[in-house]
């Protein structure tokens, strides 16, 4: 065999193209259910961060289900949809729906003796998607925690709304004035009061994105928190 002729080199090649595509494809479909695995536990640490608790990735799900004590799927209007399980809803898809037919999930935890609700975030950054949870005392008003993360934001500017810096802010916080929905906005320069924290400096868009994401996000809620009544119901 002329292993110098043109027909040679390109049989030689097409041979290890499809040899590395098909060594490649086994290792995605090997890897895939371990990756699905890793980001299942990302998510339960990042629920977690909204109210404190630190964790890392291999002990996440034992604490989330210590922690973690009831998990509600909800319409527009408050109420509940049974069947379908808090946790698997795709935020991402959901945003892309009308707030009538968006399925939002709530997480209820317990610390300390205190109940939490945890509130799941999506939005749009400057290059790509934004995302976080928002965690709210028993007041069902004032924020206890909040963590964030983007997926290309820019490092050094929007990226920074993954630092501690950013998400502490948060802390103290109200999302209702007077019984009105109000939510917390992302300012440019100092902010001032109880409904308002500082923007990220040089991540413009991206501090929008967040401003916007809490905005469209936490109202969905609301309706259930003023359903529950008593205490939530004169709070709000």
């Amino acid at each position: 065999m002329d292993v110098n002729k043109s027909s040679y080199i390109f049989g030689f090649s097409i041979v290890m193209v499809v040899v590395v595509g098909v060594a490649l494809a086994a290792t995605a479909i090997t890897l895939k259910p371990f990756q699905k695995e890793n980001v299942r536990q990302e998510k339960m640490q990042n629920i977690l961060a909204s109210i404190n608790v630190s964790v890392d990735r291999d002990g996440a799900e034992v604490l989330f289900d210590s922690i973690v004590k009831k998990q509600l799927v909800l319409k527009a209007d408050g109420t509940e949809v049974e069947g379908i399980s808090a946790f698997n809803v795709d935020l991402s898809k959901e945003v892309k729906k009308g707030n009538e037919e968006r399925l939002n999930p709530l997480y209820i935890a317990e610390k300390d003796g205190k109940t939490f609700y945890i509130l799941p975030l999506r939005g749009k950054g400057l290059w790509g998607p934004i995302w976080g949870f928002v965690s709210l005392e028993e007041d069902m008003n004032t924020i206890f925690g909040a963590k964030f993360d983007h997926k290309a934001e820019t490092p050094g500017l929007g990226a920074e709304i993954n630092r501690d810096f950013f998400s502490v802010q948060f802390k103290g916080k109200k999302i209702m004035d007077n019984g009105v929905f109000k939510s917390v906005a992302v300012v440019k320069g100092a902010s001032e009061g109880i409904y308002e924290v500082d923007g990220i400096s040089g991540g413009t868009i991206t501090s929008v994105g967040v401003d916007e994401m809490l905005q469209d996000c936490i109202s969905n809620y609301i309706p259930y928190f003023k359903s529950l009544g008593g205490n939530a119901q004169a709070s709000l």
